[in-house]
């Protein structure tokens, strides 16, 4: 469409010869009076001609738009235009836009598509998602459709997840992870793909957990599901097990999202975790057993320390005593309670002991005294 600025461009010649004709119509005539129309007649003509010209060239730029709107039974009329243009909205966008639902049976005001673009929102794109939505038999109101719009969310790719189901791979391709790997009560660990089929859940869009929440739930209730299993090989033998189990969990509770299915894509065996934890178990319980004899001999060798220093302070308790015995013999014979015959006697006794024990070769003997 030609904008204001080239279609005067356009009419600046006849304005030019408007112009320069005026002083011509303005000479007086053989008759010495004046033309019909006067200078000043002439004057008003011209200015007239121009604001009807400007009015004309203004008016032209929605001529072409509201006969569009108007033969497509989506009436716009030539004020809601102006306003538009004065208020910086893209004129075409929203005229094609109503036409586009009107010749869809959808009833959208230009005010409510006016208000949604200059509220930043993408005005084409809910257009061709209610659109689709409608042939597709998919209930979205207009201002749930906007409301998902400018929360940032792609309302055409949602209706489209609507009609056509996404798969989602679990865990996602590309993650840390390349399975999610569960141990069953057997301690065998399996490492397992799946695949989550879900379609848009147009009401809980706004404000529904996203992908990553899906993913999620489906790997956790896929590791409960084969942690509470007996045995590995039942899991194997029966994958779907798997499927049912966590379908009916819920998962899709306050999410975006409605889950048609969830297939095990692969089932892999992995590590015997149960032996390696017993077998980690059984060398922990060895270093502590080991721990414990190593304290336990400690404490043997101190007992023995403990006894032999007791040996040795009880010997030295008998030297003592025996240091005394001299001391009361002398004491006796002096008081007289010990003769001298005695004493002799005494001494032939300790003699006879000590040969007998050296012959018996058990090496005791007795001090002199």
């Amino acid at each position: 469409m030609p904008s204001a600025r080239s279609s005067v461009l356009r009419f600046a010649p006849v304005l030019a010869t408007l112009a320069l004709a005026t002083p011509a119509l303005a000479q007086p005539n053989q008759g010495g009076g004046t033309s019909l129309f006067g200078g000043i007649g002439i004057v008003l003509l011209v200015v007239a001609v121009i604001i009807g010209l400007a009015i004309a060239v203004f008016l032209f730029q929605f001529i072409g738009l509201w006969i569009q709107a108007l033969t497509s039974n989506a009436r716009v009329t030539i004020t809601d235009m102006i306003g538009m243009r004065l208020r910086k909205v893209d004129l075409r966008t929203v005229v094609i836009n109503r036409i586009r639902a009107i010749k869809a049976g959808l009833e959208i005001p230009t005010a409510a598509l006016e208000t949604h673009y200059l509220a930043g929102g993408r005005v084409s794109n809910v257009v061709t998602a209610m659109i689709s939505a409608k042939g597709a038999k998919i209930d979205i109101p207009w201002n749930i459709a906007t409301a998902i719009d400018l929360a940032g969310r792609d309302i055409l790719d949602a209706v489209n997840t609507s009609v056509n189901p996404k798969v989602i791979d679990c865990p996602a391709q590309g993650g840390p992870r390349q399975t999610i790997d569960a141990v069953a009560q057997d301690g065998i660990q399996l490492k397992v793909k799946a695949r989550v089929t879900v379609r848009t859940n147009i009401p809980r869009l706004v404000g529904g957990a996203t992908e990553e929440t899906i993913i999620a739930r489906v790997g956790q209730g896929i590791v409960s599901t084969i942690g509470s299993a007996a045995s590995h090989k039942a899991v194997l033998e029966n994958p779907d097990d798997i499927s049912k189990t966590v379908m009916r969990s819920g998962l899709d509770a306050g999410t975006a999202f409605e889950i048609l299915s969830i297939d095990i894509a692969d089932v892999d065996v992995g590590d015997n975790i149960g032996a390696q934890l017993q077998a980690a178990q059984a060398e922990a319980d060895k270093k502590r057993f080991q721990a414990e004899a190593e304290k336990r001999r400690a404490l043997a060798m101190a007992l023995e320390q403990e006894n032999k220093a007791k040996i040795e302070e009880n010997k030295a308790l008998v030297v003592l005593a025996e240091a005394e015995i001299p001391k009361a013999i002398s004491e006796a014979l002096r008081s007289g309670r010990l003769g001298v015959m005695d004493y002799y006697r005494l001494q032939n006794i300790q003699s006879d002991t000590a040969m007998r024990g050296s012959i018996a070769g058990d090496g005791s003997t007795r001090p002199n005294t």
